[in-house]
């Protein structure tokens, strides 16, 4: 950056919740002078965060169209409800701003198609908040399939293993729901906590194939085991125009805690990335080995701010277009089946209650080593499967 140019102003809209972490994340940059942080906007009064104390002069505000107005920042991160992303991206972009957009981006691939005519006619950028995508771990698989280390990639296939308690789903008034004042909101397993499962497999599909893969057809399960209207637990198998199909197998009720597992099979051998961690194992290897070395989205947006045509952007709006065509097919899914009874075990009381599915790991582990769905191999619980052809 030119030592003479004053650094990128940048505002958070959505402070509280997850935007405390966009925070944490910028305050050493506001620190080192990197950027200016000149505004932080929620409906709710800003909490504090004691890793990220509001710096002077940064102005608070309700309403993100007055900040817009006030400040006329240059960077906007939007870490609001996902069905509110499109209009407020919108604003922004009218504002003269670049984003860095949390996940999923859009609700559906008429909205992605309008924020892409969007960001054309601004002549803007957004980046999109799978910061998994930054890992120097998944560079050194897709490194490891370019050099044949595997073979021929047969499957890739994903395995994430959560716990959510009754407080995640009173969080607010989206939460676990799939509709929300007439408009979609979807903040089940697979759009929202494990999005980053899928998006890592679509990665590893992206470099097998050399451009983003399409999906052609998914066929999937959606359980839950609380009154809620979108799926706790899911196992969803991808079929695309070109390349290996991905299978999905995730779940917010697991009884042990498996990180997030990105298992790629191929003729040859086998490699397995803990995403969250970046944990790697590739065949030959003794041990699983941490691989050092993540970029950060919002470093990453200043770079190619600066240098558009040296700097790529880590997750451009187009790179995750393949990911909002698996939600959009979700979207016409019937209800998940409520799973109850003998099924579920409950730990705890009130905010801090859990429900655990008995069993769910090891049926979601044996699927994705099969690439099957559980009703394809008995699970005495599954239901049948929701399939739908993607024509777009």
């Amino acid at each position: 950056m030119n030592g003479s140019a004053p650094p990128p102003t940048v505002a958070v809209i959505g402070a509280n919740g997850h935007g405390r972490w966009h925070r944490r994340v910028i305050a050493p940059l506001h620190a080192e002078g990197r950027l200016r942080l000149v505004a932080l906007v929620d409906v709710q009064p800003v909490c504090d965060e004691p890793d990220a104390p509001v710096p002077p002069g940064v102005g608070v505000f309700t309403d993100h169209r007055a900040m817009l107005a006030a400040t006329r920042p240059e960077v906007v991160v939007i870490c609001t409800p996902p069905h509110t992303h499109l209009p407020i991206a919108r604003d922004a972009l009218a504002a003269g701003a670049d984003l860095l957009l949390e996940k999923p981006p859009v609700l559906s691939l008429a909205e992605h198609e309008e924020l892409t005519d969007a960001l054309a006619a601004t002549g803007r950028v957004a980046q999109v908040g799978f910061q998994a995508l930054g890992s120097a771990a998944l560079t050194a698989l897709t490194d490891a399939l370019a050099a044949g280390r595997l073979g021929a990639v047969t499957r890739i296939a994903t395995v994430a293993a959560w716990q959510r308690p009754d407080a995640y789903y009173a969080r607010s008034p989206w939460a676990g729901r799939r509709v929300l004042d007439g408009r979609p909101v979807l903040d089940g397993a697979l759009v929202n906590p494990l999005a980053h499962a899928v998006m890592q497999c679509l990665a590893v599909g992206e470099a097998l194939g050399g451009a983003p893969p399409w999906p052609a057809a998914i066929e999937v399960e959606r359980y839950r085991v609380r009154p809620i209207e979108v799926e706790d637990t899911a196992v969803l198998r991808v079929r695309f125009r070109a390349g290996p199909p991905v299978l999905a197998a995730v779940t917010l009720t697991a009884e042990e805690f498996v990180a997030g597992e990105v298992v790629v099979t191929g003729t040859t051998g086998q490699a397995v990335l803990e995403y969250p961690t970046d944990r790697l194992r590739l065949p030959g290897d003794v041990v699983t080995r941490r691989v050092p070395g993540r970029r950060g989205l919002l470093e990453n947006l200043l770079a190619h701010r600066a240098d558009p045509g040296g700097v790529p952007l880590i997750a451009p709006l187009a790179r995750t277009a393949p990911f909002t065509a698996l939600l959009d097919a979700l979207r016409a899914a019937p209800e998940p089946r409520l799973l109850d009874g003998d099924l579920v075990d409950v730990a705890g009381d009130g905010g801090g209650r859990v429900r655990h599915l008995r069993g769910v790991v090891d049926v979601l582990r044996r699927s994705a080593e099969q690439g099957a769905l559980p009703s394809e191999w008995g699970v005495p619980w599954a239901a049948p499967p929701y399939r739908a052809e993607l024509t777009v």
